[in-house]
């Protein structure tokens, strides 16, 4: 299951399948999509949110169960990898900031919890790139403290959608936790040589009406139009302002990569940020945001709009789950 926007793989498949993983917080399965690549098997899934759980199941046939607070360590099968993108918004300038103090926040322990447990060989867990510095790097030193007592060695890496192979110039931190009886005292992620992508490369055909911005506070730039226009670059090209230009009203070119999906981001542009497509403003069409995201066009959406939007603001992006296993196949971790 891949197309154009997923990176390719093919002497690497069926590699993983003596490996089984579970996807915590697992969304829509962005994480899936990677690991199902490689042959890998899910065991366990959880996600509590209903809409998401529906996209889980109309794409891989399983139910997610619900609450990991109220899942026993037992319950879950025994596995080689965990794979979860945990919740964010307590660690994003948009959310409340409150880092561990938030409830949200320690869903991270739930992680722990299993992990020591299970034991499995590696954790690949993601993150809005604030936990980083949030608190002076508290939050992050716990983290990792955390993960080394119960036995990993931790490596971390900020990486950028549009290094992979998607439009979209969307920054998340990996921790990669690999066990201490492993021997990997020093793992450091390949530099990755793909070649760009840009919005343009994701459109859909069709006119989306429904989601044009008609409004008369629009101003485009269009001084020097061969510099804005036809002139291709690997990072968001602003062109115009709606209103005073805030969230949400800023317009972009095709040309370039897209701004980071948000599930919660409001304005004129909500969630995906507003384009100059075929002399028309508008916002992304839900199957735009899967491209953008490296989900693959025979990846089932969910039927309200609002709710991919969302959806596809809270995922992971496929390609950078996959270059990472791959890279972890080819150190000879997994």
């Amino acid at each position: 299951m891949y197309n154009l926007f997923m990176l390719v793989y093919k002497q690497y498949q069926e590699t993983l399948k003596k490996y089984n993983y579970i996807d915590l917080f697992a969304g829509i399965g962005g994480f899936r999509l990677g690991l199902d690549y490689f042959g890998a098997n899910c065991v366990f899934t959880s996600e509590w949110n209903k809409y998401a759980s529906e996209v889980y199941f109309n794409n891989f046939g399983e139910v997610p169960e619900g609450d990991i607070t109220k899942i026993k360590e037992d319950h879950i099968p025994k596995h080689d990898i965990i794979c979860a993108g945990f919740p964010c918004q307590p660690f994003s300038i948009s959310g409340s900031r409150g880092g561990f103090d938030d409830t949200r926040g320690t869903l991270f322990f739930d992680i722990a919890r299993i992990a020591n447990y299970h034991k499995p060989k590696v954790l690949l867990l993601e993150n809005v790139r604030n936990i980083l510095s949030l608190d002076s790097g508290k939050v992050k030193k716990k983290i990792v403290k955390t993960l080394n007592d119960i036995g990993y060695n931790v490596f971390i890496e900020l990486l950028k959608g549009n290094d992979f192979g998607v439009p979209q110039q969307r920054e998340r931190v990996f921790f990669i936790c690999i066990r201490e009886e492993l021997n990997v005292s020093d793992f450091s992620l390949s530099k990755p040589n793909i070649d760009p992508k840009f919005v343009k490369d994701i459109l859909e055909k069709s006119r989306q009406k429904h989601l044009e911005i008609n409004r008369n506070d629009i101003s485009i730039n269009t001084t020097n139009k061969a510099d804005l226009f036809g002139s291709e670059t690997n990072k968001p090209l602003r062109i115009g302002t709606i209103n005073k230009g805030g969230q949400g009203e800023r317009v972009y070119s095709v040309d370039g990569v897209g701004v980071t999906l948000s599930a919660f981001g409001g304005g004129p542009g909500r969630k995906t940020g507003a384009y100059l497509i075929k002399n028309k403003i508008r916002r992304l069409t839900p199957r735009e945001c899967a491209r953008m995201m490296g989900f693959p066009d025979s990846f089932i959406l969910h039927t309200s709009d609002t709710q991919s939007f969302i959806q596809f603001g809270n995922a992971v992006i496929v390609n950078k789950v996959q270059f990472i296993i791959k890279d972890l196949i080819d150190k000879n971790v997994l």
